[in-house]
């Protein structure tokens, strides 16, 4: 029987086998190197562009800063004038709309049957004084007052037959107060429950 010594084959196959493992390692570790490398590289050039966009746009954003400064400026001068032209609108309409209420007034009195002797003006509110021939003309006086368009409402605070025996003739004296264009109802406080 011959007998054959395999020993030397198994260490040279165990010393190829740690030598293809080895050579693995390092083509693996070599590989990994030029992957990070490349990846770094790539990272550098995006970072790198980035930069320059970066500047360019701080460089552009300097000069979109004196346009923000000019069309805030404007915006403020805007502002200013439309505030100038509200307050003007207001007072034109507080110059022409007593007149109105005048007119309105004047063409609301029933010709001959009803006379105003006082009239007086507060906060909105109108107070006339007068005297008309009977209860009907200041029912129509009061009519044609609500239909005014610068009269909100009218109420009749007192009504007085008076005789006038040079005369012979009764007649009503009245006072009236009437809620105007100008007069503005103040905005009532809501009332909070307590918890």
């Amino acid at each position: 029987m011959i007998r054959i010594n395999l020993l030397p084959f198994r260490a040279a196959r165990k010393k190829e086998n740690i030598r293809r493992q080895i050579s693995v390692f390092a083509l693996s570790f070599v590989c990994l190197a030029l992957l990070m490398g490349f990846v770094f590289l790539n990272f550098s050039r995006t970072v790198a562009a980035l930069e320059v966009d970066m500047s360019s746009k701080k460089k552009e954003l300097a000069t979109y800063a004196e346009t923000t400064k000019k069309i805030q400026e404007l915006k403020k001068k805007i502002a200013e004038v439309r505030a100038k032209l509200n307050v003007i609108k207001e007072l034109e309409s507080k110059k022409t709309g007593p007149v109105l209420l005048l007119d309105e007034l004047s063409m609301a009195v029933p010709k001959e049957k009803l006379w105003l002797t006082d009239l007086s003006e507060k906060k909105g509110i109108l107070t006339l004084k007068g005297t008309a021939m009977d209860n009907d003309t200041v029912a129509l006086f009061m009519t044609n007052l609500e239909n005014a368009t610068h009269v909100v409402s009218v109420d009749l605070q007192t009504a007085k037959l008076k005789n006038l025996p040079k005369y012979k003739l009764n007649v009503v004296d009245f006072v009236l107060t009437c809620k105007t264009y100008a007069y503005k109802e103040k905005a009532k406080p809501e009332n909070k429950k307590k918890r």
